[in-house]
């Protein structure tokens, strides 16, 4: 793959193309001033530009340096190249995490137990790392994503709980050999517990992400089938698929359409579960003597339980798929519905 020409690169990419320039010594402290999210960017970008011809480089830093018109950048090696200048912007343990998201297949190339280990249940994750030590589970806990870590920690054994929590927060500097010598034991571990094992692929969640990201016609095309087949499935996606979190999409007019349809109390308790920034999108629908007059009832009610709280949202997200069905509610733009 070649260099985009000049009138197709963008900004990231002609930063990324100024980075590998640099010394890696300078290119490492600036990488340690970005944030993650632009050091996500960032890195993914380097990973994946490919070959770098001298003209792009040229155009790219806008004639910085003459030097650079008959320089190229191999893409040989790129990876490595790109996870040691970020080694020493934000050490190994960052790094490592970071690279997983932006260039995952060479990653799990040279860590094929730890790649495995990411789709793995989070139960048999919990069987498999019951007896290691709490810092080697510490270790690979951060290897995982923060929901799979989560549920693969309450799989484990009660009294590991509070030891692997304090070494996650705890922990310092692990090195690149470490982390190959627990890989090495658990693949050992695998093939001794389990020999191979099932993937966990699917369910509930990952459907109703897909209906979720595709169009809309989709999922009106598809629920009511799938309601023919299988009433209690279509009942869970249609839970999973339609949050009290969705409703946070709603603009100030829609919100106050919602709102109409609601009883105070139910609100209180809704509100109640949210952060107070939250709160905010329902407060900014109301006059501002209503929304004083609710934050009032709502720091009055003193502490209620979890239970009510997600009761009362859900009986608004059934009012909001009602409006919705009336054609009184639209999400977002809702620019799909018409013609």
């Amino acid at each position: 793959m070649t260099a985009p020409a000049q009138h197709l690169l963008g900004g990231t990419d002609k930063a990324a193309i100024m980075v590998m320039l640099l010394a890696e010594e300078d290119a490492s402290r600036i990488l340690s001033q970005l944030t993650p999210d632009e050091l996500r960017q960032l890195a993914g970008t380097m990973c994946g530009i490919g070959e770098v011809e001298p003209q792009a480089i040229s155009d790219a830093i806008a004639g910085f340096s003459r030097s650079t018109e008959h320089s190229g950048i191999s893409g040989h090696g790129r990876v490595d190249n790109v996870r040691r200048l970020l080694n020493g912007a934000v050490g190994e343990v960052k790094t490592d995490n970071l690279m997983r998201q932006v260039a995952p297949e060479a990653e799990e190339e040279g860590l094929p137990a730890l790649g495995l280990l990411r789709w793995l249940d989070p139960k048999i994750i919990g069987e498999i790392l019951a007896d290691e030590h709490p810092q080697a589970i510490a270790v690979l806990l951060l290897q995982l994503d923060t929901d799979v870590a989560a549920a693969a920690l309450a799989a484990l054994p009660e009294d590991l709980h509070t030891p692997v929590l304090h070494r996650v927060a705890r922990l310092g500097p692990v090195s690149r050999q470490a982390i190959e010598i627990l890989e090495h034991t658990l693949n050992a571990k695998i093939e001794k517990l389990h020999g191979t094992i099932p993937l966990s692929m699917g369910g509930i969640r990952h459907a109703a992400d897909i209906i979720n990201r595709s169009h809309r016609s989709i999922e009106k095309n598809v629920m009511p089938k799938i309601g023919k087949i299988d009433k209690q499935l279509a009942k869970e996606l249609e839970n999973e698929m339609f949050k009290f979190e969705h409703l946070f999409v709603l603009d100030t007019k829609m919100t106050g359409v919602l709102l109409r349809e609601i009883e105070s109390d139910t609100l209180i308790l809704a509100l109640k579960g949210l952060e107070e920034e939250q709160r905010e999108q329902f407060f900014g629908a109301m006059s501002s003597r209503a929304a004083d007059g609710l934050r009032d009832e709502i720091e009055a009610r003193g502490r209620v339980k979890k239970t009510e709280v997600e009761a009362a949202q859900k009986d608004i997200v059934t009012i909001a798929k009602r409006l919705i069905a009336d054609g009184e509610l639209i999400m977002g733009e809702g620019d799909e519905d018409y013609v």
